[in-house]
């Protein structure tokens, strides 16, 4: 019998990481603006942004840092309101919240997406900027999205830390909004332990970002930006100093070539044991939108037919089999459940998105895992479901 695959364990570093580790550590050239140029960080974004096929990268400390910087080279006043899905991670409003900014949440529906008709009335406010977090790999309606911003001339953000690798008719998600903003930590399909970037063709908006992530003094002319554009902002801005270190490009850079590979991987697996767990009248897993080809690296599902103790109960006896299963609303402190942040400066209803998150559940899917461990995943969560709904079966109610 195959063991419980240990789901948690991030991607592994491929060996060619090594060398570029070992250089840098003898060297101790860590620091991205040393070289005069091709540093590791600088080759990172050239690369970056040739795979998104957008003009500029900015390689950042992380996702939060790169949403961050994203608002504040917006140029938005202080206590903009800034719309973004009530489900998301709680970096997300934070960023919002540190750059000044009020966040106001939308309902999002039981496929992970935003409710569109609760985000088109909630943009008929003071709106001046949006968040769209693909939550998970889950890519809301964007072409509906762009063109309700558009029409209102309202930036749009892609919050894309779960979806490197997926695209939107064709389009690589991030490249969608003004800016798309990436993550590079373990749990994510390129893994640097921390570490995240932000892309974009605004050379205005990205010299604004450069400055501000910490290329103070003429560091600045070490990007392939238009140097028109830093000259308007020299000294103009203030220094948050969010930068990467050559050190994690390092680890990253060899990592872009199996990109394209993971992600068929990680959509196999996911596609996979959709298919077995959507046999069970007790779980759901929501379709991709038909422009979306997801670039996944975990599972999330909905309960069906439980209340809140037969929920708990499925995650007990997942767990005990091995698989640990979160569910959103019902894991206690989930930074993933909104009315968990109290530092919200207003905190909303959102019936729908609470109803969801309380059957929602999430499992990590590693594109390494192999087809017999994706069945004892699949096998130990279908008879969790059917052991604890076997009683009501039983008992006809």
């Amino acid at each position: 019998m195959t063991l419980p695959p240990d789901v948690h364990s991030a991607e592994p570093i491929p060996p060619a990481a090594r060398e570029a580790i070992e250089a840098l550590l003898q060297s101790g050239d860590l620091f991205r603006y040393t070289a005069a140029k091709d540093s590791p960080v600088a080759l990172l974004e050239a690369e970056f942004a040739a795979l998104l096929g957008v003009k500029y990268a900015l390689a950042v400390s992380s996702c939060s840092a790169a949403l961050f910087l994203s608002l504040k080279a917006l140029g938005l006043p202080r206590d903009a309101r800034v719309l973004l899905p009530g489900f998301t991670f709680a970096a997300v409003p934070s960023s919002v919240v540190h750059a000044d900014c009020v966040p106001v949440l939308c309902e999002v529906g039981n496929n992970y997406r935003v409710d569109l008709d609760d985000f088109e009335a909630k943009l008929g406010g003071d709106i001046k900027a949006i968040i769209i977090s693909h939550m998970r790999g889950h890519t809301s309606d964007m072409d509906a999205i762009m063109a309700l911003a558009d029409a209102r001339g309202i930036p749009v953000i892609e919050d894309a830390a779960h979806s490197l690798g997926t695209t939107w008719a064709g389009r690589n998600i991030g490249t969608l909004g003004r800016v798309g903003c990436f993550s590079f930590q373990s749990y994510k399909m390129i893994n640097a332990g921390e570490g995240g970037i932000l892309v974009t063709d605004d050379a205005d908006l990205v010299a604004r970002a450069i400055i501000m992530s910490g290329a103070y003094e003429h560091n600045w002319k070490k990007h392939p930006v238009l140097h028109d554009a830093f000259a308007r902002w020299q000294n103009q801005l203030p220094l948050y100093n969010l930068r990467m270190s050559n050190l994690s490009a390092a680890v990253i850079r060899p990592q872009l070539p199996e990109l394209l590979q993971r992600v068929r991987d990680g959509r196999k697996n996911h596609d996979y044991v959709a298919a077995r767990l959507n046999s069970s009248p007790y779980i759901a897993v929501p379709d991709a939108l038909p422009p979306e080809v997801r670039a996944p690296d975990s599972i999330q599902f909905n309960l069906c037919g439980m209340n809140d103790e037969a929920v708990l109960a499925f995650a007990t006896e997942t767990e005990a089999h091995g698989v640990k299963v979160q569910i959103f609303g019902l894991s206690a402190d989930n930074a993933r459940a909104f009315w968990n942040w109290q530092f919200m400066p207003e905190m909303p209803e959102l019936p729908q998105t609470r109803a969801m998150l309380m059957r929602a559940c999430d499992v990590r899917l590693p594109v390494r895992l192999t087809r017999a461990e994706l069945d004892v995943v699949a096998e130990i969560l279908l008879d969790a479901a059917d052991a604890v709904m076997a009683p009501a079966q039983a008992y006809g109610t």
